[in-house]
């Protein structure tokens, strides 16, 4: 049995039948050539009759305040094979993905399930995968996907995502000496994290809140209608664009690829606020996860957030960027201070406030951030599946009451991987982001057309004790 998290703990709590908590993602394969007919039919058969054991978290599920193992697992519970009705465009996919990423997961089981869809347009297949937010994070479910897939497009018999053999998941138990030192381990790094916490606290309190502006507080976001309470119902949105063209603009303007994404999503958001009448005054305040997990692992969530301010009031690009620019920064300098254990205990006191307003609502109209906008590097190499070519891999992540838009992303090879999940009836027309999108990457490629040399500057960095990772 492995304990809670307590932000593994924090996700479970957050879940409310309007409010699923689960992250998920869409894998686009295209079907190899010479394949025989039966590919797909001959994988699903291989995956049911498969004698490999799932490994953890695939086998986990919820005991009280513990994860323990399913002793009676059953596959047919979380994989589902289906085929879309003809001609299996990505539209209809998208709108199934829609209605699959709006319905809860059983918590008496392991909370994660699998789809595998055929007759999509193209000679492709898909597989769309869903896993409680509480069982990973962004790093750790890249780290699962990176496992599961080959590298070799001749290997065949990969095992499914959640398998591994027999002899390999055979583990010994932990002795309790073992668990006791862990705990005191951990009773251990609290305490010393209290004095770097303590200051740091008092820096922000009398030093920055109120007087620098770069810094993001919790309390400075307006109310748009992107912070609604939401419904059951989901809106999937996708797209794929060139990573060479967000590399282009980093390098001309002097600034980090994070920065230009940041950048371009502010642009977007502007753009569909305008059209729906509703941008507000005050800047829109995005929530970025970023990683602080320092060890191999691919189980449970080490994330923090840091608050990013958009520049949405601004209508020039460079200004946009130059204001996201300063509070990543001002965030950053202040983690890198800190160890993974201290950032954990920063976060919750400077956040708690934000937090427990999300679990109660007890003040709907006030939210610590607009909306998520994670990125979280992935597979720079082909990744194959029984010989079929990982394509694309979308995203899907979470919407909660007050924030009904979540933005993430992800890189493959040489493209950047966008999926817009968002309350179906609080944003309307919500996949013209997609557009705007693009709009925006032209507008900054205009712009660096007229610029031979970096127009912004990056301030040297210091080597951070713990890496601090978008996800």
């Amino acid at each position: 049995m492995r304990p809670l998290h307590p932000i593994d703990f924090i996700f479970l709590s957050l879940e409310k039948r309007q409010q699923p908590m689960h992250v998920g993602g869409l894998f686009l394969f295209e079907i190899p050539d010479h394949a025989p007919a039966t590919f797909i039919q001959d994988l699903v058969r291989d995956i049911r009759e498969s004698k490999r054991l799932p490994i953890p978290p695939f086998n986990n599920y919820l005991h009280g305040m513990f994860w323990d193992e399913d002793e009676e697992f059953d596959i047919d519970h979380h994989f589902r094979h289906i085929a879309l009705p003809k001609p299996g465009r990505i539209r209809e996919l998208l709108v199934y993905i829609s209605q699959e990423h709006s319905t809860l997961i059983d918590r008496a089981k392991p909370l994660w399930t699998c789809n595998l869809i055929e007759g999509i347009e193209g000679n492709r297949f898909a597989m769309y995968f869903k896993i409680h937010h509480a069982m990973v994070d962004g790093i750790a479910g890249m780290r699962l996907l990176e496992k599961s897939f080959s590298k070799d497009p001749e290997a065949k018999s990969i095992v499914p995502p959640w398998c591994i053999e027999s002899k390999r998941s055979k583990r010994l138990k932990e002795p309790k000496l073992n668990k006791i030192r862990k705990v005191l381990g951990t009773l251990k790094g609290q305490l010393e994290a209290v004095p770097v916490v303590t200051q740091e606290l008092t820096k922000t309190i009398f030093q920055d809140m109120g007087r620098n502006p770069d810094y993001v507080s919790s309390f400075q976001a307006p109310h748009t209608i992107l912070n609604q309470r939401v419904s059951s119902s989901r809106r999937f949105a996708a797209q794929s664009y060139d990573l060479v063209r967000l590399r282009n603009i980093s390098k001309a303007l002097g600034v980090t690829i994070n920065d230009v994404v940041l950048a371009v999503c502010s642009g977007a958001l502007r753009e569909y606020l305008i059209s729906q009448e509703s941008l507000p005054k005050k800047p829109l305040i995005a929530m970025v996860p970023a990683s602080i997990r320092d060890d191999e692992s691919d189980v449970s969530n080490r994330i923090t957030m840091i608050l990013a301010n958009l520049g949405t009031h601004k209508d020039d690009p460079l200004e946009r960027l130059s204001i996201i620019q300063r509070s990543m920064q001002n965030a950053k300098q202040r983690f890198k201070r800190m160890n993974a254990n201290q950032i954990l205990n920063y976060s919750a006191f400077v956040y708690g406030p934000a937090g427990l307003n999300m679990l109660t609502g007890m003040m709907p109209k006030r939210q610590a951030f607009n909306l998520v906008i994670s990125n979280v590097p992935g597979p720079r190499e082909p990744l194959y599946w029984n010989g079929a070519k990982l394509d694309a891999l979308y995203p899907a992540s979470i919407v909660l009451d007050g924030q009904a838009l979540n933005i993430t992303m992800t890189s493959y090879l040489d493209k950047l991987e966008v999926g817009l999940i968002a309350c179906r009836q609080a944003l309307p027309k919500m996949q013209n982001l997609l557009t705007h999108l693009e709009d925006e990457i032209q507008r900054f490629e205009k712009i660096i057309q007229t610029h031979k040399k970096p127009v912004m500057h990056v301030e040297a960095e210091a080597q951070p004790d713990v890496k601090l990772k978008q996800a």
